[in-house]
């Protein structure tokens, strides 16, 4: 049996099959509280919990000239505008561990990005929050080995651990291997599927590129495999977004995959 992980009123590993979503990065806080408002209302009609997403800085952009979003004072406060007005927990990534404790007092969830999930300093700060951290799975690592990172947040005594499979390198590309599901809860902790960063695919240009039509495909395989979670950067004009156009799931076509969705889970679970 695993571990239990609650982020406010919403349980990671009890059966449900809560949804992280939101834009990939801050674009503003009027985008901001407009997309956690549409997703909520999507969510609140079908009873799926919600957790809201988006990256004060996106530290990890292709090219130097990408936008990262606003600073740091900034995006922690359309977060807490977002879950104060729109009231959703709220998540975004770290990338440092200084920036650690200031991120701790606004979110409910620090996210380790997958190119981070090794470094220590890293996942040790995060940890001595207290908050839920959520580990990406570097696209590098053996699912396996993500015991290793959940055990160094842990060695703080914090046990409030998600673990996230967003697909894995094959030569220039990404490959999803849903056996890796069950590979990673053996670890004790629940595991959440990213299906919009496992869609992305290598180019040319200066920005990543993707894959969306299979975004849905991806969801259903690992709703299939048992996953506790989903991950998906949702955006109501895909093609302007500032970040990973390529792969956020459009706003208008959430519904609809989410109802798809929850008959398997539903199935699944029986």
């Amino acid at each position: 049996m695993g571990k239990r992980i609650n982020i406010d009123n919403i349980t990671y590993g009890g059966g449900d099959l809560p949804i992280i979503a939101g834009p990939c990065v801050i674009e503003s806080r009027d985008h901001s509280l407009s997309m956690a408002e549409s997703i909520r209302n999507i969510t609140d009609q079908l009873d799926v919990p919600f957790i809201f997403k988006s990256s004060f800085d996106k530290a990890n952009r292709s090219a130097a000239s990408s936008f990262r979003g606003p600073d740091m004072e900034k995006g922690l406060s359309i977060l807490s505008d977002v879950k104060r007005e729109v009231g959703v927990p709220v998540l975004t990534d770290v990338h440092l561990p200084e920036q650690c404790s200031a991120v701790a007092e606004v979110v409910d969830v620090l996210q380790i990005p997958a190119f981070l999930c090794r470094q220590t300093d890293l996942l040790l700060a995060a940890g001595k929050t207290g908050k839920t951290i959520n580990i990406k799975k570097g696209q590098f690592l053996a699912p396996g080995k993500m015991a290793h990172a959940a055990d160094k947040v842990a060695s703080t005594g914090n046990e409030n651990i998600l673990l996230t499979e967003r697909g894995s390198s094959f030569g220039y590309g990404l490959v999803s291997d849903m056996t890796a599901i069950p590979a990673m809860q053996s670890s004790g902790y629940p595991v959440v599927f990213d299906a919009t960063h496992s869609a992305q695919v290598p180019s040319s240009e200066a920005t990543t590129g993707g894959q969306r039509e299979i975004i849905p495909t991806l969801a259903k395989a690992a709703v299939a495999a048992g996953c506790d979670g989903l991950f998906m950067e949702v955006h109501d004009n895909p093609a302007e977004a500032k970040s990973d156009a390529a792969t956020q799931w459009p706003l208008d076509q959430l519904e609809s995959l989410l109802v798809s969705l929850q008959k398997i889970h539903e199935a699944v679970s029986k």
